[in-house]
């Protein structure tokens, strides 16, 4: 396919890098999604990040391109793949935050930290993902899960 066939399909450069971004977020929402803890109440906060996380860099690994994907819109991306990128984020971040509203049921007060948590831990993952497609480690995605468990179960001192 040449250039010529590509933007004619188009109508623009936003609206191709829309499409190009749509046709792999479809894939990773969904591996994270299915990453989250099937039933929250059931195991610890640590034995979801474990085993969610593996599952999730383990997706990672297998789909490096389109994590780069992600990863190149959120920083010097147009703003049309941004926005779309920050609110697909936003999106699972407070799915995060409902799966430790879930999973930490004795946490009642509205001015919870859950919201830091979710975004800590957003992070945490994100950071994972970035070394693993693209800044390069020597660690397995187990490997960077259990260090992410152990520190949400006991803070640096476990690590």
């Amino acid at each position: 396919m040449t250039k010529p066939v590509v933007y004619a399909s188009f109508s623009n450069r936003d609206e191709l890098l829309l499409a190009l971004l749509a046709r792999e977020e479809q894939h990773l929402v969904v591996s994270i999604v299915a990453a989250l803890p099937a039933d929250p109440s059931v195991g610890t906060p640590a034995e979801h990040v474990l085993e969610g996380l593996t599952a999730f860099l383990e997706s990672v690994a297998k789909s490096p391109q389109s994590w780069r994907i992600v990863f190149g819109a959120q920083y010097g991306a147009a703003p049309v793949v941004s926005n779309r990128v920050r609110a697909a984020r936003a999106f699972l971040v407070e799915g995060l935050r409902l799966t430790l509203v879930k999973s930490l049921p004795e946490v009642t007060a509205p001015d919870a930290n859950l919201p830091v948590l979710a975004e800590m831990l957003a992070s945490m993952t994100e950071s994972c993902a970035r070394l693993l497609v693209v800044d390069g480690t020597d660690r397995t995605p187990a490997e960077l899960a259990a260090t992410v468990s152990q520190i949400v179960a006991g803070g640096f001192g476990s690590v």
